[in-house]
């Protein structure tokens, strides 16, 4: 029988050792959230503020740990990240020009990483090793396995406070070239102030969500009002990107139970989890949540199979034809398309299924409104005219699939905030969509 234990303990160094043997020009490849490596990562930037290292590369998403290299504008050439998916770090450095993006729909990341990417190593924070010699990846499953094939080398973090997702990616030993333990609480997405224009909105979009329904919400005030709004509903489904904690809470009061599902019937499905302690302390050693690659939960030919698919996301402005725009204020850079569009397209071929774009009607303390003639110059549409189905302020629903051009100009200068409706129909005239 093989010694698994002993096994690990010949691959155990520090942090400060592993780091040592990540040499010039390395291309390092971390996934989502709560699964990048960060004491590992603290140690190399160590090193190259020493000039021991130079040429670095290394790819995030969703960076929720203050990187240095993002940070630390000094760092630039000896390491660079470039961002499929930006938080605050990853979006405040590629901003000012010492770090950069990589466009992309969430769901294709798997065959970019296939396809155009070769590693020299990629690293992850874990669960403790189990008795048959698997890590858990914890919280994400994403895509991480995409990483692991092209690798030429695989280090582990291991966190004793990583929850272990038995339906989720597993890495075994004898892929790992290197193991650090480094025992920390993972970080936490704080709790959204649910203010009453988030409350309004969430009711008038779980209005239109029948029971039996399967539901993906976004990050935010707005899905987390919406999955408030839902703790009345009956035998709810969850086939999502990010699993939150409004999710949990469903599921704790009944509301989801994910009897209804065509595919995956009785478990929750995402491609990874972020939120409180409540979410990890809900997907450790349960069956009940499957954490799958995101190729597998984002392609909308998978999202569509369940009935009344129901898809809750936000944006930062939309203009009269319906253009949403989720990832840039003009164009300056915020996060990146995710899964939006994934999830839009999905739920509109799902039978019964509907899209939301949510936000408030203004933005900058009331000055400033979200619905616009034309999106801002330099503005990135997110999702197409060809794609969007609702859109949701706190004035009300506009349903702009399958309508004429003036239809949609209407409706949304309807649910536009009335202090800038007439500035939007006389811009609407002049360009002669109101027919």
């Amino acid at each position: 029988m093989t010694d698994y234990q002993k096994m690990y303990q010949e691959k155990l160094a520090t942090a400060e050792e592993l780091s040592a043997r990540i040499g010039d020009g390395w291309v390092i490849g971390t996934d989502a959230a709560a699964a990048c490596p960060a004491a590992l990562l603290t140690a190399l930037a160590g090193r190259a503020r020493q000039d021991a290292v130079k040429g670095v590369k290394i790819q995030t998403l969703l960076d929720v740990y203050p990187l240095e290299f993002y940070a630390d504008q000094s760092l630039y050439g000896r390491i660079t990240g470039l961002s499929w998916f930006s938080s605050s770090g990853a979006r405040k450095a590629i901003n000012g020009g010492w770090a950069d993006y990589i466009p992309n729909y969430y769901r294709d990341t798997p065959a970019h990483i296939l396809n155009n990417y070769d590693y020299d190593l990629f690293c992850a924070e874990v669960s403790p090793m189990d008795k048959h010699g698997y890590f858990s990846l914890g919280t994400v499953s994403s895509y991480s396995a995409a990483m692991i094939a092209k690798a030429k080398h695989i280090f582990v973090e291991v966190n004793d406070r990583q929850p272990r997702a038995v339906c989720g990616a597993q890495l075994h030993i004898s892929q790992v070239d290197g193991i650090l333990e480094y025992s920390h609480e993972l970080p936490v997405l704080p709790a959204a102030k649910l203010d009453e224009i988030s409350v309004t909105i969430g009711n008038l979009i779980a209005e239109q969500i029948p029971d039996g329904a399967c539901i993906q919400l976004g990050i935010g005030a707005i899905p987390d009002a919406t999955g408030m709004a839902l703790k009345a509903k009956h035998d709810l489904g969850i086939h999502t990107e990010m699993f939150t904690d409004s999710m949990v809470e469903l599921i704790e009061c009944g509301a989801v139970n994910n009897s209804k599902k065509q595919i995956h019937r009785g478990q929750s499905v995402t491609t990874f989890a972020f939120g409180s302690q409540r979410i990890y302390d809900y997907v450790d050693d349960n069956p009940a949540i499957a954490i799958l690659p995101v190729d597998y939960v984002n392609d909308p030919a998978v999202i569509c199979r369940n009935d009344n698919m129901i898809s809750i996301n936000a944006a930062l402005e939309v203009d009269l034809w319906g253009q949403a725009c989720a990832e840039s204020v003009g164009p300056s850079h915020m996060s990146g398309s995710g899964g939006q569009i994934d999830f839009v397209r999905g739920a509109c071929q799902s039978r019964g299924g509907k899209s939301f774009i949510a936000f408030p009607s203004t933005a900058k303390g009331g000055t400033i409104s979200k619905i616009k003639s034309i999106l801002t110059p330099g503005a990135i549409c997110t999702t197409s005219k060809n794609d969007v189905d609702y859109i949701v302020t706190e004035y009300g629903l506009a349903h702009l699939r399958g309508e004429s051009l003036s239809s949609r100009a209407k409706q949304l200068i309807a649910i536009a905030h009335p202090d800038f409706r007439d500035e939007l129909r006389f811009e609407a005239k002049k360009r002669g969509m109101l027919i």
